[in-house]
């Protein structure tokens, strides 16, 4: 008897007709059965944010008449997609849930602030296997053919062998092309930051405006961390977890006169 193919729940914070998720769709379809929910505009930067004081839509749309999976497009936050999946389009939980191809590093720090991300996140707190996949080329017009071969491998390592509770992963991809790819590395997160700057102007009508600037800083000199693995030319994969406590703290925290 043939074993049910699981099913893959895809989205993204580009947009539901982003290339990157095309891409990401097509190598899903080789693994199991596949809906899309998306976002129906570019989310990037929204971190985990959800829509609680607007209306929300989600409606079926077609993007390619040769597919025959169900797509949706929603006009929430990347979180919002994965929840109204889950909760509304969806008659069971779904086996996976990747987020991507995201246009853009979400590496070190960047994991905080990113929508990829967090519809992965979303979808391991309600229990379900993630994973966010990201290519480091902003344009787009990137070249998104590389990473195929490595998302399919680690997709199917993570249906097969699952992720434990309260773990997703982070991918990351270097901009090279296959042959050039050296590989699958298990790294931690590195230790950096962006030093931000607002860039003031003035428009026609006087007011004042910003516009965010800045630079990333990655002091961390770990061999081992996702930044180096990406800078020597290898895919980079972290495993993130969403309990955010600070652990090592706790001891040291309880031992201040709180109740004083």
């Amino acid at each position: 008897m043939n074993k049910k193919k699981p099913l893959i729940l895809v989205t993204n914070d580009d947009g539901i007709t982003a290339p990157g998720i095309r891409t990401l769709v097509e190598v899903m379809k080789e693994l199991g059965d596949v809906i899309v929910v998306a976002p129906d505009s570019p989310q990037s930067g929204m971190g985990h944010a959800i829509t609680i004081s607007d209306t929300l839509f989600c409606e079926q749309v077609t993007i390619k008449e040769s597919y025959k999976h169900k797509e949706y497009s929603c006009s929430g936050t990347p979180a919002d997609c994965v929840k109204i999946a889950t909760q509304e389009i969806l008659h069971r939980k779904p086996d996976l849930c990747v987020s991507g191809i995201n246009h853009g590093s979400n590496s070190s720090i960047n994991v905080i602030y990113s929508g990829t991300m967090s519809a992965a996140v979303e979808a391991g707190i309600e229990g379900i296997p993630a994973i966010g996949f990201s290519l480091l080329d902003y344009s787009l017009n990137a070249d998104f053919e590389p990473t195929r071969k490595f998302i399919k491998t680690i997709t199917k390592n993570v249906l097969k062998n699952g992720l434990p509770i309260g773990v997703v992963l982070n991918v990351n991809i270097p901009k090279l092309k296959e042959a050039e790819i050296k590989g699958i590395k298990v790294c931690r997160q590195a230790n950096a930051h962006w030093e931000e700057e607002f860039d003031k102007r003035t428009n026609p009508q006087g007011r004042e405006y910003y516009w965010l600037t800045g630079k990333f800083v990655n002091k961390d000199e770990g061999k081992d961390t996702d930044e180096k693995a990406l800078e020597e030319g290898y895919v980079s994969v972290v495993p993130v977890q969403f309990d955010l406590t600070a652990h090592h703290f706790i001891k040291d925290l309880s031992s201040w006169s709180l109740n004083d």
